[in-house]
C-alpha cells in the first residue's frame, strides 16, 4: 500500500511539475510579444501627420495655381484681362518716367546751348533733333519765313504766337500719351474683378444646388475664387491710379518749362524780325 501510494504521489508531482513548466513557458513570451509593437506605435503616429502635411503642401486646392486649373473659360478670360491691364500699366509708367527724365535733360541742354547762341537758327541747330525745344524753335522760325499769301493778312505777332502754340500743344499731346490707358485701368479694373467675384459666387451657388448640401468643401473653392478675383482687381487698379496721378503732376512741371520756352522764343523772334 505504501509503495503504491508513493508511486502515485510521485506521478502526481511530476504531472504538476510538467504543467507548471508548460504554464511558465507559454506565459513567459506573452509579455515580450505584447511589448514589441509598443515602440512602433509612436513612429506610426509621428509619420502620419508628416505625410498629411506633405500632401496638403503638394495639393493645395485653394491657391492661385488651383484657381487657374479649376476655373472655366470666363474666369480665365477675366484673369488674362487683369494681367494685361497690370503689365500695360507698369510698362507705361516705366516708359513715361524715362521720357520725362529725357525731356528734363533736354531742358537743361536748351538752357545752356540755345540761349547762348548768336541767332535762333544757330540755337535750334545746337539742339538734338528729337528735342521738343528744337521742334518748337524750328516751328517759330518757319512761321517767320512763311508769313505770306493769305497768311500775310494775319498780324505777324499773332501768326508767330499761333505757330508756337500749335507746337506746344503737339508736345503736350505726346506727353499725355498712355495716360488715358492708366485712367481706364484705374477706373474699370475693380469692376472687372467684381465680375469675377460675381461669377465665383454663381459657381458656389451652383455647387450647393448640385450637391444638395452647403458643405464647406463645396463652397470654399468658388468663394475663394471670388475673393481672389476681387483682390486682383484692386491690385491692378491701385498702382494704375497712383501712376496716373504721379505722371500727370510731373507732366505739369515739364509743360510749364516748355511753355516758358515758347513764350521767350516768341519775344525773341519778334525782336529779330523787327531788327531785320
Amino acid at each position: 500500500m505504501s509503495t503504491n501510494f508513493f508511486n502515485r504521489a510521485r506521478a502526481w508531482a511530476m504531472a504538476f511539475g510538467l504543467a507548471g513548466a508548460m504554464v511558465v513557458g507559454v506565459s513567459a513570451p506573452a509579455p515580450a510579444l505584447a511589448q514589441t509593437p509598443a515602440p512602433a506605435a509612436p513612429a506610426a503616429v509621428a509619420t502620419a501627420p508628416a505625410k498629411a502635411d506633405a500632401g496638403k503642401a503638394a495639393e493645395n486646392p485653394y491657391g492661385i495655381g488651383a484657381l487657374w486649373e479649376t476655373s472655366d473659360a470666363v474666369a480665365k478670360t477675366v484673369l488674362l484681362i487683369l494681367a494685361v491691364m497690370s503689365m500695360g500699366s507698369w510698362y507705361i509708367l516705366a516708359i513715361k518716367m524715362l521720357e520725362q527724365r529725357k525731356i528734363g535733360s533736354q531742358a537743361k541742354e536748351a538752357a545752356s546751348k540755345f540761349w547762348s547762341a548768336g541767332t535762333v537758327t544757330q540755337g535750334a541747330a545746337a539742339l538734338g533733333k528729337d528735342s521738343p525745344y528744337q521742334f518748337i524753335a524750328a516751328s517759330g522760325l518757319e512761321a517767320t519765313k512763311k508769313h505770306s499769301g493769305l497768311m500775310g493778312h494775319i498780324p505777324l505777332n499773332d501768326w508767330i504766337a499761333m505757330s508756337i502754340q500749335r507746337s506746344v500743344d503737339r508736345v503736350n499731346r505726346e506727353m499725355q500719351g498712355g495716360l488715358s490707358f492708366l485712367a481706364t485701368v484705374g477706373s474699370i479694373s475693380p469692376f472687372v474683378g467684381l465680375f469675377g467675384t460675381v461669377w465665383g459666387i454663381y459657381h458656389a451657388l451652383t455647387a450647393i444646388g448640385i450637391s444638395g448640401q452647403a458643405s464647406i468643401d463645396k463652397v470654399a473653392g468658388p468663394v475663394g475664387e471670388a475673393l481672389i478675383m476681387t483682390a486682383i482687381g484692386l491690385a491692378v487698379a491701385v498702382p494704375a491710379v497712383l501712376a496716373y496721378n504721379y505722371l500727370v503732376s510731373r507732366n505739369k512741371g515739364v509743360m510749364d518749362d516748355i511753355r516758358g520756352f515758347g513764350s521767350d522764343l516768341h519775344s525773341v523772334l519778334l525782336g529779330t524780325v523787327a531788327k531785320s
